[in-house]
Order: C-alpha cells, then sequence, then structure tokens
C-alpha cells in the first residue's frame, strides 16, 4: 500500500497541481502523489528561482513582522501567535503565521540611508548610488548566474514595479539590456490584459509567411549593420529582437495567460495587482524563470507610488496593505509546496527600510533605517525562526545586526551562488555579485 504505483503515467507539475486543486492530494491515502512531489523537489537537474516581493515605501516592521506588545511604540493591533511558538506576527497576517516553519525572520536590519532613491538602490543592488559605476539590480545579476541561453522566456520579470524613487534601481546597469526585466502590469489593475506582454501575436492580416519573411530582412539587414558597427549597443538591438521572437513562437508565453486558472485559485490571491502578480511569479518559475520580482505599491493598482510610506494614517494603510499580502503570499507558498518547488524557490520581502517604532502626531510612521525587518522564505533555507533583536522599543538593534550585504549574500549563496563570481563594470573593474565585505547569515543557510 506504501508503494508507488508503478503503472500510472508520467506526471507533469502542471498536471500534478492541477490534480492537487482537485482535492486529490489530501485524498491520495497512499502518499503516491506527494511523493511525486518531493521526487520533483529532488532533481538535481533543476536550478533554483527567486522571487523576490518588493514593498515600495518602506514597510512597518512593527505592524508586520516585529511587533511589541504591551509597549506605546506597538500601536493598536495587537500581535498573533504563529505556527511556530514564541514567534509572534502582526494581527493581519494570520494565513503567514501559520506558515512561520518555512519562514527566516531577519528583525535586525540596519542600514544609514533612510532617504527613498538612495535606499531602493542600496537594497536591491547592494551599493550606493555613487561614482561612474552603474550597478546591476539584483534581479539581472541572478538572471546571468543562471538563465538558460536555450530558454524560450526571459530570465528576468518585473511585475507592476514602482519604479519612481529610483529608476536607476530597476536597471540591469553594466550589464546591459540582455539582462534587463521584461516589465508587465506597471500600468495597473487586474483586467484580463493587465499582465500580458504586449505584441506577442501577428498583427491583423500579417500571416505566418509574411512574418518569417520580415524577420528574414530585418535579421540581413541587421548582419550588414553590425558588421559595418560592432558593439555592445548593436548587439544587444539583435539580441533584444531574437529573444522576442522565440517568445512568440514559445508556448510557454502562455504563463501570462492567467485565465487558464480557475476562479478559485486566482481568487484565493486575491483579486489584485499584488496577487495576481504572485500567482504570475509561480506560473514563470513553474516554465523556469529564474528571477521574478512583484511590487505591492497600492492596495486597488491605482499606480500609487507611495504604498508603505505610511507618514500619516500608518494603521489603515498596514491593515489594508497586510490583507492584500497576507493573501497573496500564502497562497503563492502553498502552490510552489504542493508542486514539490518549495525548496528550489526563495522567496525575499523587503522593502527599502523599516518605519519609525515611535507614532506621530498624524497616527504614523516616518522613515527608519536603523532597525527593521525582512523575510526569507523556501528556496531549502531553515525557517521557523528569527534572526535579531530590536529589543522591547524597537529603536535600535541589539542582538545579530545585519548589513545589506549580508542579506544579499545570504540570498545569492541560498540560490547556490558564489558571492564572489565577478562581472566587469563599465569602467573596466572587475566588481563581486555581493560587497566583499559581506557575510552570509549562516544560521539560515542549509548545512
Amino acid at each position: 500500500m506504501d508503494r508507488l504505483p508503478t503503472s500510472l503515467p508520467r506526471l507533469t507539475r502542471r498536471q500534478m497541481f492541477q490534480l492537487a486543486s482537485a482535492g486529490v492530494v489530501g485524498g491520495s491515502a497512499s502518499g503516491w502523489l506527494e511523493r511525486l512531489a518531493e521526487g520533483a523537489a529532488t532533481d538535481p537537474k533543476r536550478r533554483k528561482s527567486c522571487i523576490l516581493l518588493w514593498m515600495s515605501g518602506g514597510p512597518s516592521q512593527i505592524d508586520t513582522f516585529d511587533p511589541k506588545p504591551g509597549h506605546a511604540n506597538g500601536g493598536p493591533y495587537k500581535p498573533i501567535q504563529t505556527s511556530v511558538p514564541g514567534i509572534l506576527l502582526g494581527e493581519h497576517l494570520p494565513k503567514l503565521a501559520a506558515q512561520v516553519k518555512d519562514l527566516a525572520i531577519i528583525r535586525g536590519m540596519s542600514t544609514k540611508e533612510g532617504d527613498h532613491g538612495r535606499a531602493t538602490y542600496n537594497l536591491r543592488t547592494g551599493y550606493l548610488p555613487s561614482g561612474p559605476v552603474r550597478y546591476p539590480t539584483l534581479g539581472s545579476l541572478v538572471a546571468k548566474e543562471l538563465e538558460n541561453d536555450s530558454a524560450e522566456l526571459p530570465g528576468f520579470v518585473s511585475v507592476a514595479p514602482a519604479r519612481a524613487f529610483s529608476p536607476a534601481a530597476y536597471s540591469s546597469g553594466f550589464l546591459g539590456p540582455k539582462y534587463a526585466p521584461l516589465i508587465v502590469g506597471e500600468r495597473g489593475g487586474v483586467g484580463r490584459r493587465s499582465f500580458r506582454v504586449e505584441d506577442l501575436t501577428l498583427p491583423t492580416g500579417i500571416d505566418h509567411d509574411r512574418a518569417n519573411s520580415r524577420l528574414e530582412l530585418m535579421n540581413a539587414l541587421g548582419s550588414d549593420f553590425q558588421a559595418t558597427r560592432p558593439g555592445v549597443s548593436p548587439a544587444s538591438h539583435h539580441d533584444a529582437y531574437q529573444r522576442a521572437v522565440k517568445m512568440m513562437r514559445s508556448p510557454a508565453a502562455r504563463a501570462f495567460e492567467l485565465d487558464e486558472e480557475s476562479d478559485a485559485v486566482r481568487d484565493a490571491y486575491g483579486r489584485n495587482p499584488f496577487g495576481q502578480g504572485c500567482l504570475l511569479a509561480r506560473r514563470l518559475v513553474e516554465r523556469g524563470v529564474p528571477f521574478v520580482e512583484v511590487t505591492l505599491s497600492s492596495v486597488d493598482g491605482r499606480n500609487n507610488q507611495l504604498g508603505w510610506d505610511t507618514h500619516a494614517q500608518n494603521f489603515d494603510a498596514v491593515k489594508a496593505l497586510s490583507t492584500v499580502l497576507d493573501a497573496g503570499w500564502s497562497s503563492l507558498m502553498n502552490d510552489l509546496r504542493t508542486l514539490g518547488r518549495l525548496d528550489d524557490t526563495l522567496i525575499v520581502w523587503m522593502g527599502e527600510f523599516g518605519r519609525t517604532p515611535k507614532i506621530n502626531e498624524s497616527a504614523g510612521r516616518d522613515h527608519f533605517p536603523n532597525a527593521w525587518s525582512t523575510v526569507l522564505a523556501g528556496g531549502g533555507l531553515k525557517g521557523g525562526q528569527v534572526i535579531g533583536n530590536t529589543g522591547e522599543d524597537g529603536m535600535e538593534v541589539r542582538d545579530r545586526p545585519v548589513a545589506v550585504a549580508d542579506l544579499l549574500a545570504t540570498v545569492v549563496k541560498g540560490l547556490g551562488l558564489d558571492p564572489t563570481n565577478q562581472n566587469i563594470s563599465d569602467v573596466g573593474r572587475p566588481i563581486r555579485l555581493v560587497d566583499t565585505k559581506a557575510k552570509p547569515i549562516a544560521e539560515v543557510l542549509p548545512s
């Protein structure tokens, strides 16, 4: 009864998830479907992926992942118990509280950057915006290291980014256009076309033969141009077109067709840009995309760049944002777990800084880089723990401070990469993936 049936056909991860959604997993007394998922997760040929959940504006750590019960700084909300005794979360994150065994909560983040632009650049690249070097964002670095050249989808997809604070923080920098993100959903909304990639279908009246003829002509002209004008820009232009054509012709592009999912699945994630962005992220990593980022900058997708920048009426905003976050993130983890992909998908939750423990006169919290929180989940890391301590009032890191470079080095190592790997910058200088002073957080990395 406990043996895996030998007469069953081989299931794709997609088919397995569809069966799980229909309730088959819950009713498989023999456990064979669960073992299929486990076998898929341990396949040595599979590369890891990273999903960055970016909280634009700087989320309040005290109202989310570092509650201060019994202290005036704690505010009006009551923390809740989680699946790990002794770890508390904000009361508007009940679904995530049930999954804390897979979360590594880093409460000891500490930086010196309280400006949105500089802090955003720092967290997303690992460096400060200074000098002539154009540092690449984390997604571009990971895409370069993990992307498969034969892949039909881009190695880096950015969902609904809020780039106003620091456009350069979303750039591929000195890595060039090849590793720039494919941006979808930047205009907001959750309609049928919200996360579709523009121009993936042929124009009206153009059949495949005519399209192929046009592409052949374009390639011929492009080759002649490159032959007389060699350099990065012409090569990047040619590469961008080739990759676009490959995606147009690939069935993998159906990853962006969220209406393939059932209403129940879409409802679970939340019918908002962030929730549907998390669903898209799951569909993309299923198809081998190494890095996807999903931004939560507003509840309703009205292109609000402020998001978690809650200088006034912090508690109303945090409640609304946390409710959206809880549904999208928890559903993402549930699905990845069912698919056997949680252990090879590293989820990073962070913003550019935290919020002041003290509540201001407008019932808000201001910028606070001194002591705040980030969270790592899945990826085979050691969850169910807290790293760092900000004391009873949250005013300073009293134990185990973590620098930005330390966090990013942990992410890189968690993805199976060497932080000392180097790229040649636009000024001809070799630069490591992460600053040389970085110390990965050993407590969360696999032994």
